[in-house]
């Protein structure tokens, strides 16, 4: 409410279950329609068969991805099973548990936008982020 130079918006949402998926895409949305120019930035955890809790995860998963290619600006795809092989290949942590999996998540979306919270010399905003990123935009 009291932004001063609002540059855009970044959402974390999974795709797997009914809220991250369902609501993530209402959410996205509605801020297509409210702040249509704004840009939207998503990191979205696809599912997979490893770490998976319900028989619906991949058709949830395909009807939000038309909602994340309509109404963001960049999606940053996180795959939740090269996600877990990470973490037992390269972390040699035997059985990951989601709290493992979050915290790689987390570094990871840590490590793409560090230069949207620091000073220094390779410092941009959003929109410089996105012409970095995006080389051709959807038309």
């Amino acid at each position: 409410d009291n932004c001063d130079g609002l540059q855009g918006f970044l959402v974390f949402n999974s795709v797997g279950g009914g809220t991250g998926s369902g609501l993530g895409s209402l959410l996205l949305e509605r801020l297509s329609v409210d702040f249509g120019k704004k840009s939207k930035l998503a990191f979205t955890v696809y599912p997979s068969p490893q770490v998976s809790t319900a028989v619906v995860e991949p058709y949830n998963s395909v009807l939000s991805t038309h909602a994340l290619l309509e109404h963001t600006d960049i999606a940053v795809m996180l795959d939740n099973e090269a996600i877990y092989d990470i973490a037992r290949r390269s972390l040699d942590i035997e059985r990951p548990t989601y709290q493992n999996l979050n915290r790689l998540i987390a570094q990871v979306i840590s490590s793409i936008t560090s230069s949207l919270r620091f000073d220094g010399a390779l410092n941009v905003d959003i929109n410089e982020f996105q012409t970095n990123l995006v080389p051709y935009p959807r038309i």
